[in-house]
């Protein structure tokens, strides 16, 4: 049998008449897509339209959530009390629930957007905290994870069904966080280099770092960025890749770690 993958994008980032990315490209290449929930991006309109699209193109629905940032686009670092914290994610994810459900869908997983996922990849007891939230509210929602960071051993610490994800589209660091947006190189925007990197790691089950390190993982899934310019580009390039080197594509089903 062969190996399988999923791909995954965020999309549902436009808000009003303000449009980000090209979600229904997205959605006929893709297996998963991570929906805003309207704190970093989108709104109720954006919530529904791209919910209904992913429900009619069979693509698995994931809950979004961000911080409370739409000037920054939710890449903005915040502090927030705990209870606070789960909360807005409790908050963020009921909301999806009730729009997935409304087009004729269901929420299948959580993953964290921007600076709070950063920040989960480095703080377990904060990745802890959000996993725990979603799952108070959602019990049987599988938890995307930045693979190799804190927030993969929050997750293990729950014993709750778990995508690893990796990035198509960014650079990491050796401790498997990703490269900040600000450096060089942080972002890549070549679809040749991006699918050849993903289908690499895929092959060797492993994480290749901006240095050249290797770290060992499980690969459930890979993710883009929609608001990316050349995500389609990339979207479409790193599924033929993959293809072409003997991978299939279909949505994760979620195990522990």
């Amino acid at each position: 049998m062969a190996p399988t993958v999923d791909l995954n994008a965020d999309m549902g980032e436009s808000y009003g008449a303000w449009k980000m990315g090209d979600d229904a490209a997205l959605l006929d290449i893709v297996t998963s897509a991570n929906i805003a929930c309207g704190f970093h991006a989108g709104d109720w309109d954006v919530m529904a339209d791209t919910m209904q699209a992913a429900v009619a193109r069979d693509v698995g629905i994931g809950a979004h959530p961000g911080f409370p940032d739409l000037h920054g686009f939710g890449r903005q670092r915040m502090k927030m009390a705990t209870s606070s914290l789960q909360n807005l994610v409790r908050y963020q994810v009921g909301a999806a629930q009730a729009m997935a459900k409304a087009a004729g869908g269901a929420v299948r997983h959580l993953k964290l957007h921007g600076a709070l996922a950063n920040m989960a990849s480095e703080d377990e007891a904060m990745a802890r905290a959000c996993y725990e939230a979603a799952l108070s509210v959602a019990p049987d929602i599988i938890i995307m994870v930045l693979a190799g960071t804190a927030q993969q051993r929050a997750a293990s610490t729950l014993g709750c069904p778990v995508a690893c994800e990796i990035f198509a589209d960014r650079a990491y660091n050796d401790d498997a966080t990703l490269v900040d947006r600000s450096l060089p190189g942080a972002v890549i925007h070549d679809p040749d280099l991006a699918g050849k990197r993903m289908a690499d790691m895929v092959r060797e089950g492993a994480i290749l770092t901006q240095s050249g390190k290797r770290i060992e993982t499980r690969i459930d899934t890979i993710c883009l960025h929609g608001d990316t310019p050349s995500a389609v580009r990339i979207a479409a390039e790193v599924r033929r890749a993959l293809q072409d080197s003997g991978v299939a594509l279909a949505r994760f089903n979620g195990a522990p770690v």
